[in-house]
């Protein structure tokens, strides 16, 4: 195991964070990238706790060229984890389009970005993609709407991708976390006065705020999502999707088995009543 090398994206915190240590503990050879190296202090201060130690490189999953200089760098790579991301609260009548194609491009076209490149030295090393997606790429949730069309995309994606990356000796995973206690939720940017902004649609907005609140009381934490990750890459069959918490997969399991959409309209009619 020592000399296997996988690549993480997004580790300036939360479960980035929390694989790439993981992974070093395990044994893995952790290229840890993130786009501003200069946020490394957390990732390096818990790798130096953790008696590991992590190899910090600039990569931002929307610069081709960044990414580029980041895998010719590499002698091998056994694994990737593609796990940057952002989160976006909106609705479609009070943001523009370009708004929703900017969380699109972070979340669905930077996953494209880093994994096509990636496929080659995947495939020599027989080796394997783990996306860390979400359980609204599942469940489509309400001022969710940017977010979890790019986690649907992503997840349709690998899913179809899976069967033919096997046939070359490359195995495609997804993680969908639910609520998770990082960074993640404090980075949606939320103006003090955005429930005045909402207009008509403010008193949804606000039960979306009150519920959301309430969910990540009882979140999820980055290292227990970690852990599952790490387990994923020793796997000899790792399974395509891994819901992280029990109630990961009480949310996902509503959608998976309606077969109409009504359960899932029922429950998201919910939140915003």
């Amino acid at each position: 195991m020592s000399t296997k090398t996988v690549l993480i994206t997004g580790t300036s915190s939360g479960i980035g964070l929390a694989t790439a240590v993981a992974a070093a503990q395990s044994g893995w050879h952790v290229v840890a990238t993130l786009r501003d190296t200069a946020r490394a202090g957390p990732l390096l201060a818990a790798a130096e706790e953790a008696g590991v130690a992590v190899d910090v490189q600039a990569l931002d999953v929307t610069d081709p060229a960044s990414i580029e200089a980041c895998l010719a760098g590499l002698d091998r790579l056994d694994a990737l984890v593609n796990n940057a991301g952002a989160g976006h609260i909106g609705t479609l009548e009070q943001e523009s389009v370009e708004d929703v194609r900017a969380v699109m491009e972070v979340n669905f076209f930077g996953v494209l970005n880093v994994t096509k490149p990636a496929l080659p030295l995947l495939r020599a090393s027989e080796g394997r993609v783990v996306t860390v997606t979400s359980v609204g790429g599942v469940v489509g949730q309400p001022f969710n709407e940017a977010y979890c069309a790019a986690k649907f995309a992503v997840e349709g994606f690998m899913e179809s991708l899976a069967p033919v990356a096997a046939t070359a000796g490359v195995r495609v995973s997804v993680v969908e976390p639910g609520a998770v206690a990082s960074e993640f939720v404090d980075n949606v940017k939320l103006d003090d006065d955005v429930l005045e902004k909402a207009g008509p649609y403010a008193p949804a907005l606000s039960a979306y705020l009150d519920r959301t609140r309430e969910a990540f009381a009882n979140a999820q934490t980055p290292r227990d999502v970690a852990a599952q990750v790490v387990a994923l890459l020793a796997a000899e069959r790792p399974a395509f999707r891994v819901l992280t918490s029990d109630a990961a997969r009480a949310f996902a399991g509503t959608k998976l088995k309606d077969l109409d959409g009504s359960a899932v309209q029922m429950l998201t009619d919910g939140w915003v009543a």
